[in-house]
């Protein structure tokens, strides 16, 4: 019925406007005669972390796309701030690896003039001013986790510099399948073995 609806739409006009449905019958045929059609793929960053009774879990896929194509199957996206501090990244990669060295660099400085170990709340001011600064242009949508004084802190910090606090959080193209799976699956005093097998 959908078919003879098509071929009725597609004889009255020689310039079809809008959406073409010149692909259906070919799909439909080609669906007949047992090939299979294209699936739709996931190509993009999924990062998440999550608090547990003692610290902070962080997860990233290891996959770099470019549009459609995947680039690299073996990229880094946990970046190194301080030794109580890391963070995962989702976004251009050279934005995200370029704004994670520049506060970890800071950070660095920080402890060399206090002599202390650097909060994870004065990264995530650093990184928050940063991007603020440009306003979302630099595209860096970044998952900051760590353990100080305080005790474990995980943060959310969006390309534009608003920044949430959760116990545990996702970003990235992936982030909404993730986020149902920690809805799921969360629970407050969770053992660090728990945590890794969550995320």
């Amino acid at each position: 019925m959908a078919s003879a609806a098509v071929d009725q739409m597609l004889l009255g006009r020689e310039d079809p406007k809008g959406f073409s449905f010149e692909n259906c019958r070919r799909n439909a045929f080609m669906a007949k005669q047992g090939v299979s059609l294209p699936k739709a793929r996931s190509t993009g960053t999924t990062i998440c972390g999550v608090i547990f009774n003692e610290g902070v879990v962080l997860g990233a896929d290891t996959r770099a796309t470019g549009g459609s194509i995947v680039c690299d199957l073996n990229c880094e996206k946990i970046h190194y701030i301080a030794d109580n501090v890391y963070c995962c990244g989702a976004g251009t990669a050279a934005d995200t690896e370029f704004t994670t060295r520049m506060v970890s660099s800071r950070m660095e400085l920080l402890k060399l003039r206090t002599g202390r170990e650097g909060r994870v709340i004065s990264a995530l001011r650093m990184l928050k001013q940063y991007l603020f600064r440009y306003q979302g242009y630099v595209s860096a949508a970044l998952v900051l986790g760590g353990v100080d004084v305080t005790g474990p802190a995980l943060y959310t910090v969006y390309p534009h510099g608003s920044t949430d606090k959760l116990p545990y959080v996702t970003m990235g193209s992936g982030s909404l399948a993730a986020m149902s799976v920690f809805e799921d699956s969360y629970k407050v005093g969770m053992n660090e073995e728990e945590a890794k097998k969550l995320v």
